[in-house]
Parts: structure tokens; C-alpha cells; sequence
């Protein structure tokens, strides 16, 4: 089905004139509202970040029951989208039908595998999300305050019922593998024996505007301890005693996902779902082993260029042990990141035509999360909140952070990567609220990856070592490909996994592990990164040779980011589009 939609989407795109002029689609719009009001409901985490205060109060409901429903609803989404004709839509509406018929066929699958039984990977979870939550959650009315007690009040439930989902899991044989449970386990330890006084989720009540009067201030604190300290502790308390005495000893014997009853139909749709395309794993695989050989011919040349006499991997060992690639305080690796970051900053007007009101800020992990966090990344802010977006700096084993890494890092988790286009997808307001909010793998990680691409046309590199700091991190991804068909499908260990990566990056040990500890939770994420960010390439390489002097770079990335994020058959049909307007507007 999905497949005859898109065929009809690229007819209707390519086609001149008439759709483009037809009015908006009654039907469709009421469609689109009916699955936005289910959405809202079911995603009280984007909602409320997109400011609907009501949603401030709630977490999500992850009962059987509510998916059942959630199913039921969905299905009549979908045989009512199947009834509108695309022949008759315009251009945009096409597409809004398209890709929310995508959208829905997904969440109807995932409900039926019962993604649910497994709500957890190595350094998140259903247990973090409270914690992250409270660090970008502003207050600054007393509705905000009450808001978040209501969510407090609700996060002992949320824990019931998602353990109730993980024991589900262990009854059916879906779990997570021992190292992963061993990671999650340490965090949810380590949660509930931090005292109440001390929880982060205190954190938005710490500091509200005088407009609060101080004596209700001081009781907006007084009753969230009361509820962190009689309801939540003990509710996290719970969590570890399950975890110990039942999901341990539980946990999958083998690594690879295709291990579990239906595993194989299961990693099938996780790569569908996060490559957005018709690759096999079989297909993945060779896609990573043939990046693999550029990428190292790449690494191999600029090793040639530094006059480095020695092999490879002396070439690795030296830039994993000199001293002058690390940073010897927190400070100076955020000092450094955030340098990095306004460079990139300066250069985005020469590359983008529509750049976000929305400002980011460079932050440090949090320590209690840190351990087993990835080196980097980006959480997103809410310009109706009032909350900035945070690229979020590892700052924890500073000897596992080189710095010729960094400005890749940079440029990927926040401009001109992450945050650059979530905060500009955020910005269309003159697209539905699920175009606005749907977050697609291959799409937004594989735009982090051109981004790093784009940093040399930025002049952020500024050394062969960033250089080929850069390449490493391309081979990082490329790797991705390898290790998680291999894990996940091919039925490798840790060890044959790890090969790839620690024959072809200069990626510090620490990070490796952790890496391939996240692939091993959160089978076929990964997979999205190369895939889209070659996507990006093609269309921009083939949009630069169909166009030749009239190619505006500007025009083009403004193009790609100006729709939300697509899957990549439909980005390619509006870039492919686009440059056969341009060609007839000459």
C-alpha cells in the first residue's frame, strides 16, 4: 500500500500545473485532525512542548488497553486515508496524505510486534524520561508549577505499568541482552539511591519568576519532595528490584534481535522504518563494507599528508594517546565545543536562505547519566516555552574525548545539524502539527551526517587531524551499517562487531563500547545515519549537474529542510521535482 501511494505521489509532483493550484482537501483536513487529536493525546510530551498546557500534566499512557485503542483508531485512520483519492489533491495535500499514511501503517505495526515489552536501551529509558523531562521543562506561571506536581503525581503509575509491559516481555521471551540490562540496571540503582533532597527532578521548581509569590514558591517544593520522597522513591525502588530479581535473569541469551520469536519479520520493519527505503539488511551490509574501503582510501591519504611514518594503526594509538588532542578540564572541552559552535554559527547564512528564531546553548551531560551517554548530543527546546535547544557535551572521561572529533560532533548535534533543522521544522507553522513533529531517522540523523560533510565547505576544519577526525567519524557511521546487520542479522558477537570500528576509526575505546552497547539495545537506529546522509548527497550532486550555474545552494538546503522531516522517497521526489520547476522557469 505504501508503495502504490508513493507511486501515485511522485505522478502527482512531477505533474505541471493543476495540483498545485487545487484548493485544500476538506476530507483530508478533517482526516489529518482526527489523527492529530489521537496524536496529541497519546504524546503529551511533544504536545506539551509545543504548548498545549493540558499536556504539561501528563505522561503518557503505555497500558495495553490504551494501545488497543490506539490501534482500533489508527486503522480507521488508515481505511479512511485509502479512500481519498491523490489524484484529486494538490501537491501539498498529496503529500500530507502520503506520509501520514506511512505514519500510521508504522504505529500500527509497531503496536502489533508490542514494541512495549521492551521500553528500555543502554542509557535511556522509560525511567529517564522524568529526569530528562524536569531539566528542560521551564516554570514561570503557577499553572507550569501545578503542571509539573501533576506529572510527579503521575510518575509512579508510569513506572506500574511500564514494568507490567517489561514483564510482559520476559514472559514472551522479548528482552534486552544481559550488558544491556547490566547499563540500565546501574542507572536505575543509581536513581533510586539518590536522596529526594537531591533529585533532579526538583529542578524546575528551583528557580520560578518573583511573580510566584515565595511563600507558594516554597510549597510547590514542599510538596514535590513529598511526592518524590513517599511516591516516586519507592516506585524506583521497585524498578531495581525487578530488574534484579526478574529481568536478569531473563535477558536474551544472544545479542542480535533476530534471536526473539519473530525477530526476523521484526529487524525487517526496523529497517524499513528507519532507512525509509526498500534495503534489505543483505543490501546495508554491502552498502557499509563498500563505504568502509572509501572511506578508509579517504583516512589513508591524509595520514600520507601529515608525513606520519607508521602504519595505520600506530597512526590511531598516536592520536588516542597525545596529549594535545585532549582537553584537561570540563571547561575547556565546552570552552572548545562552544568556540567551534559560533564558527559554524558565523557561516550558516552563506548556505541557508530561512534560518530558526529559535537560539541553542552548549551544555554538559549530566553526571549521573554521563557514564554510559553517547559523546553527544541534542535535546530539543520549545520556542513557545521559552526553552533553548542544548547541545549537550560529554564531559565525563575527558582522556575518551579528543578534541580533532569535536568540531564533527558540533556541526551534527547542533548548526548546521540537529538543531538547525528540528528548530526550523518547529517553525512551519503552515504545516499540519504531525509534519511539524514527526521525527524521521534517515532524515534528521542523515542530515546530521551531510552537516558534518557541509563543515568543509564552512571552513570548520581546520587541521588535517579535524580533518580526519571528520573521515572517522564518517567511518563511524559506515561501520553502524556493518556491526548492527551483523549483530542483529548476521548473529555476530560484541567482538566481531567491535572489529570494524577499531581497525578502521580513531573513536576513543570508551566510546566504541558504548557505542555498540546503544546498536545492540535499539536495533536498526543506526542504520539511519549513512543511508540518509547519502540520500542528501545524490540529490544535491544530481540537483548540481541538472542545474549546472543556476544551482543555489541556498535555495536547496532551504528546500530540503522546508518541508519537516520526509522519508527519503519522498524528499527525493520534492528535490527531483523542484529541479524540474527550475529548469522550466528558464
Amino acid at each position: 500500500m505504501v508503495r502504490f501511494v508513493l507511486l501515485v505521489l511522485s505522478a502527482v509532483l512531477l505533474a505541471s500545473g493543476p495540483a498545485a493550484s487545487r484548493p485544500p482537501n476538506a476530507r483530508l483536513a478533517a482526516l489529518i485532525a482526527d489523527y492529530e487529536r489521537l496524536d496529541r493525546q497519546n504524546d503529551p510530551i511533544s504536545s506539551g512542548q509545543d504548548g498545549e498546557d493540558a499536556a504539561l500534566a501528563r505522561l503518557p499512557d503505555v497500558t495495553p488497553t490504551a494501545a488497543a485503542a490506539r490501534r482500533a483508531a489508527l486503522e480507521g485512520l488508515r481505511t479512511r486515508l485509502e479512500r481519498v483519492d491523490a489524484r484529486r489533491l494538490s501537491d501539498e495535500d498529496a503529500v500530507n496524505r502520503a506520509f501520514l499514511l506511512r505514519i500510521v501503517s508504522d504505529q500500527i505495526e509497531s503496536i502489533d510486534f508490542d514494541e512495549a515489552r521492551m521500553n528500555f536501551q543502554n542509557d535511556s529509558g522509560f525511567f529517564t524520561l522524568a529526569d530528562y523531562l524536569a531539566r528542560t521543562t521551564p516554570i514561570r506561571t503557577r499553572d507550569q508549577a501545578e503542571a509539573w506536581l501533576a506529572r510527579l503525581s503521575a510518575l509512579p503509575q508510569y513506572y506500574r505499568d511500564n514494568i507490567a509491559n517489561a514483564r510482559r516481555g520476559v514472559a514472551t521471551g522479548f528482552t534486552q541482552p544481559r550488558l544491556v540490562v547490566d547499563r540500565a540496571l546501574a542507572i536505575a540503582r543509581a536513581q533510586a539511591e539518590t536522596p529526594a533532597e537531591q533529585s533532579a527532578l526538583l529542578a524546575p521548581l528551583a528557580s520560578m519568576p518573583a511573580s510566584i509569590p515565595a511563600a507558594t514558591q516554597s510549597d510547590y517544593r514542599a510538596r514535590a519532595l513529598s511526592l518524590i520522597r513517599d511516591q516516586i522513591k519507592p516506585a524506583e525502588r521497585d524498578l531495581v528490584r525487578f530488574l534484579e530479581a526478574e529481568y536478569t535473569r531473563a535477558a536474551r541469551p544472544a545479542l542480535g534481535i533476530r534471536s526473539v520469536t519473530n525477530g526476523e519479520a521484526y529487524y525487517r520493519y526496523l529497517v524499513r522504518y528507519h532507512t525509509t527505503t526498500a534495503m534489505t539488511p543483505d543490501d546495508i551490509h554491502a552498502l557499509g563494507q563498500s563505504e568502509v574501503a572509501r572511506i578508509r582510501a579517504a583516512m589513508e591519504a591524509i595520514i600520507r599528508e601529515v608525513g606520519f611514518q607508521g602504519s595505520f594503526a600506530e597512526f590511531q594509538a598516536f592520536l588516542r594517546t597525545d596529549p594535545r588532542f585532549y582537553a584537561r578540564t570540563p571547561e575547556e572541552l565546552l570552552e572548545k565545543a562552544s568556540e567551534i559552535a559560533k564558527r559554524a554559527d558565523d557561516q550558516l547564512p552563506r548556505l541557508f536562505g530561512t534560518l530558526p528564531r529559535l537560539s541553542y546553548g552548549v551544555r554538559p551531560v549530566p553526571a549521573d547519566i554521563a557514564e554510559g551517554y553517547t559523546t553527544g548530543r541534542y535535546w530539543q527546546g520549545s520556542l513557545v516555552l521559552g526553552q533553548a535547544g542544548g547541545y549537550m557535551v560529554n564531559t565525563h572521561r575527558l582522556d575518551q574525548r579528543p578534541l580533532y572529533e569535536l568540531p564533527a560532533l558540533t556541526l551534527h548535534e547542533a548548526v548546521p545539524g540537529h538543531h538547525l533543522q528540528i528548530a526550523l521544522a518547529q517553525e512551519l507553522g503552515e504545516l499540519p502539527y504531525f509534519r511539524r513533529t514527526t521525527y524521521v531517522t534517515a532524515f534528521g540523523e542523515g542530515w546530521g551526517l551531510y552537516s558534518e560533510y557541509l563543515g568543509e565547505e564552512m571552513g570548520i576544519y581546520r587541521t588535517p587531524y579535524e580533518r580526519f577526525g571528520r573521515l572517522s567519524y564518517e567511518m563511524w557511521r559506515a561501520c553502524r551499517l556493518v556491526a548492527d546487520t551483523g549483530i542483529h542479522w548476521l548473529g555476530w558477537s560484541l567482538e566481531q562487531a567491535r572489529q570494524c570500528f577499531d581497525e578502521n576509526t580513531a573513536l576513543a575505546p570508551h566510546n566504541i563500547t558504548t557505542e555498540l552497547e546503544r546498536y545492540v539495545s535499539w536495533p536498526g537506529q543506526a542504520l539511519g545515519y549513512k543511508v540518509g546522509e547519502l540520500t542528501f548527497l545524490r540529490l544535491r550532486r544530481e540537483a548540481e549537474a541538472a542545474l549546472g550555474e543556476r544551482f543555489n545552494v541556498r535555495d536547496f538546503h532551504d528546500l530540503a529542510l522546508g518541508a519537516g522531516s520526509l522519508p527519503m522517497d519522498v524528499l527525493e521526489q520534492r528535490v527531483r521535482a523542484w529541479v524540474a520547476q527550475q529548469r522550466l522557469s528558464d
